[in-house]
């Protein structure tokens, strides 16, 4: 485990040598009593009591709860009997979730102290997987700009990413392997990429939102140190409680996909790619000439009309999900001003302004561009095993910097700009990001984008990715 550095900043990030802490491929040590869930957990808050201060990916922590569910764990390995690969397993629990021992607050004051007293479904599955509910993680408010108190556990002067931002600071300070977060347009791939995480936006559906059915094209996903950790913990939602209704749940075994080598991948480059600083351009074109060089047959927009099409089909993503987001979302952001509009971000209520502009006929046609672009992708992705792209525009900026950053007309982003995840959200396929650059000594991911119900896969090529070619620090 890489240790703390002495300016306070952070953990200097080495994509050769950081090490996340992970938890699947160490329980043989919990079956033969070497170790157990309950010492494992006791190393974990051990990170949190030395990091949380500075990092601050919390809301709430249960110690107590967790300690007594550890426990249990423990007895079940003992016993020869765990309810499932990740029984034991701590986990954060992006603080959009209910979780009936612990409030529910949303990133916002009007939801301060809210106790539901219920579970959503995914953490409901998580328990009946074994799983230790250790606490809620700091979200953006209501999960959209407006940031919260987290710093990047790699350089505190920085963003970890939104609206995830305390699941994925929690897995890059090495404090759980793995916690829960969700996207509706950038805020499970982006804040991932930003801390050095491996993780999951699963097809649109795969894992059951519970109550957080109200945007029709979020996503539930995973955020972990590890391939086997993410899979072991989107398994088990999807095993207990399926996906969304109407959706056939995730695909694919409970064994983590092994790693497996694609034969044609198609660099994607998006409205995100003219926002790119020069660096991390460099540093992604070094890691795509060491995919070509291990035999990955790569193609691009120039000289293929039918991605050019595609790439201009998604043009524009980011004013399109600003569009549905905000008409969705409309009748909440009323209720919560009627209640006290001046606890309400300038951010959010820019937010409400731009919806209250909307018509009906101006959802309508965003919906059809957005059913237009999946129409593209799907006639795409079939010509290729999976598709490759950035996971941001460059590492995470600096606080000020985020604060300024430009995204679609009306809304400032202040955890970086999600130019590079937009369009997945929108088309609803699967994307995983694993840390695959350094750039001004900060982390980078690199995400890959598989056809819809095709995430186990999807993985297995990400993990490929991240075993067999070396990463680049730019």
């Amino acid at each position: 485990m890489n240790d703390i550095s002495g300016d306070g900043r952070g953990m200097q990030y080495d994509p050769m040598t950081f090490e996340p802490r992970t938890y699947v491929e160490g329980t043989a040590a919990f079956a033969d009593g070497s170790d157990s869930p309950s010492a494992y957990l006791e190393r974990c808050l051990d990170v949190i009591a030395a990091r949380e201060g500075t990092v601050k990916a919390w809301v709430t922590l249960n110690e107590a709860g967790a300690k007594e569910q550890a426990d249990a764990s423990t007895a079940r390995w003992k016993a020869g009997a765990p309810l499932s690969p990740i029984d034991g397993m701590p986990i954060g629990v992006k603080d959009l979730y209910m979780t009936k021992d612990m409030p529910t607050q949303m990133g916002s004051p009007l939801y301060a102290g809210r106790i539901t007293g219920e579970d959503s479904a995914p953490v409901q599955a998580l328990r009946l997987a074994g799983a230790v509910i250790l606490g809620k993680t700091v979200t953006t408010e209501l999960g959209f700009s407006h940031p919260g108190p987290t710093t990047n556990p790699f350089d505190s002067e920085r963003t970890p990413g939104g609206s995830s931002s305390g699941s994925a600071a929690a897995i890059g300070a090495a404090m759980v392997p793995a916690a829960l977060g969700s996207q509706v347009v950038g805020s499970i791939v982006r804040p991932a990429g930003f801390c050095a995480n491996t993780a999951i936006k699963p097809t649109l559906g795969a894992l059951h939102r519970g109550e957080r059915q109200g945007l029709s094209h979020s996503h539930l996903g995973v955020h972990a140190g590890s391939i086997a950790d993410m899979w072991g913990v989107a398994h088990a939602i999807a095993r207990f409680v399926g996906g969304d209704p109407g959706s056939p749940g995730l695909y694919g075994p409970a064994a983590a996909p092994t790693a497996e080598k694609p034969r044609r991948l198609i660099v994607v480059e998006s409205e995100g790619w003219e926002k790119t600083d020069d660096a991390t351009r460099g540093a992604f074109e070094t890691l795509i000439g060491r995919v070509a060089a291990a035999g990955v047959e790569i193609v691009r927009r120039a000289g293929h009309g039918d991605i050019e099409a595609f790439e201009g089909e998604i043009d524009g993503s980011l004013a399109l999900c600003r569009d549905i987001c905000g008409w969705e979302l409309l009748w909440t952001l009323r209720n919560l001003a009627e209640k006290d509009v001046t606890q309400l971000s300038e951010s959010m209520r820019t937010r409400l302004s731009l919806a209250e502009a909307m018509s009906l006929d101006d959802y309508r046609a965003a919906l059809a561009k957005r059913e237009a672009m999946r129409g593209r992708f799907r006639a795409v992705a079939a010509t290729a095993d999976a598709m490759i792209s950035l996971s941001s525009a460059g590492p995470a900026p600096r606080m000020r910097e985020a604060v300024g950053q430009q995204g679609e007309p009306g809304v400032t982003h202040t955890t970086g700009l999600p130019a590079y995840n937009a369009w997945t959200s929108a088309v609803g396929c699967p994307c995983v990001t694993v840390p695959m650059l350094a750039v001004d000594g900060m982390p980078v991911g690199v995400q890959v984008i598989g056809r819809h119900d095709d995430d186990w896969r999807t993985a297995g090529i990400a993990g490929w990715v991240q075993e067999t070619v070396d990463p680049v620090v730019g």
